[in-house]
């Protein structure tokens, strides 16, 4: 009897350890990275406006973003139609530490053209994007089973010409926190820390997004995410926005997405309507 309770706690203790071994992926670097069979969900930073907290494994690469963005705005600015187009605007991320990744984003050809209504003027800019760097640190619930919270400072470089951008650097800091809901549900709450040019001088202020994001299963391999986002600003000449965004995103094949999305504008300062599709990638 005392055998058998003796070789029981061996074996307990055995499958103790070998769980927290596999729990523990700490030990992974960007030189000695994470084993296929150790990797995390797979998991992106869209479809919509929302982060999600969790970052790519060590020693992993995954790229993820618009094929092609398309808004139409006849409100932000009177007198003004703006149809704009983002074609190829890619995000390379990779994998540091257990914790920490890193993350590159640019748009490869950007097109506003502009058309005042009372004349019917027009003009049209067109070039590369800004580049977009940031680092994702991962502070708890990596692993996904609970909550999660990570940070995320980034800069902005001006890499695309005046009119597509301001030429000008900017950055920041996000926060966002995923919590898991009844009935399958997931919650992000996002803040964001924003310190941009101001519009009509060399001057900088402080805008605040904020949003809140649900997601849930409705099929095999199907997410749908509804969102509401906002956008406060510190300078007078910068008014308020507010989106609601909807979006499904699909998964064919582990570590594959496609998804589709709109934005919708709630308030005149907001562009009307964007409608997006996108794909991301694990390796």
């Amino acid at each position: 009897m005392f055998r058998s309770i003796g070789l029981s706690a061996v074996a307990a203790i055995g499958f103790v350890a070998t769980t927290a071994l596999a729990q523990d992926r700490s030990q992974y670097t960007l030189f000695d990275p994470t084993p296929a069979d150790r990797m995390r969900s797979f998991s992106t930073d869209r479809p919509t406006k929302s982060n999600v907290p969790y970052t790519v494994d060590a020693g992993h690469i995954q790229y993820e973003g618009d094929i092609f963005i398309y808004g139409f705005d006849n409100t932000t600015t009177p007198d003004i139609d703006n149809r704009t187009w983002v074609i190829g605007n890619p995000t390379f991320k990779l994998g540091l530490l257990d914790n920490v990744d890193v993350e590159v984003n640019f748009s490869a050809f950007n097109s506003i053209a502009s058309t005042t209504r009372s004349t019917g003027a027009s003009n049209t800019l067109s070039g590369f994007g800004d580049t977009i760097t940031r680092f994702k640190i991962n502070l708890f619930g990596n692993g996904g089973s609970g909550p999660a919270l990570a940070l995320i400072p980034y800069a902005k470089w001006p890499t695309a010409p005046q009119g597509i951008g301001n030429r000008y650097v900017e950055g920041g800091i996000i926060a966002p926190l995923a919590v898991p809901l009844p009935a399958g549900f997931t919650g992000i709450l996002m803040g964001e820390f924003d310190y941009q040019k101001n519009p009509n001088d060399a001057g900088y202020h402080a805008n605040f997004p904020a949003l809140i994001n649900l997601s849930r299963p409705i099929v095999e391999n199907l997410t749908a995410y509804t969102e509401l986002y906002a956008n406060w600003s510190t300078h007078p000449d910068v008014r308020d926005i507010y989106t609601a965004d909807f979006a499904l995103a699909w998964s064919p094949r582990p570590n594959f997405q496609l998804d589709v999305g709109v934005n919708i504008g709630l308030v005149p300062a907001a562009v009307p309507y964007q409608f997006y599709v996108g794909i991301a990638q694990r390796f």
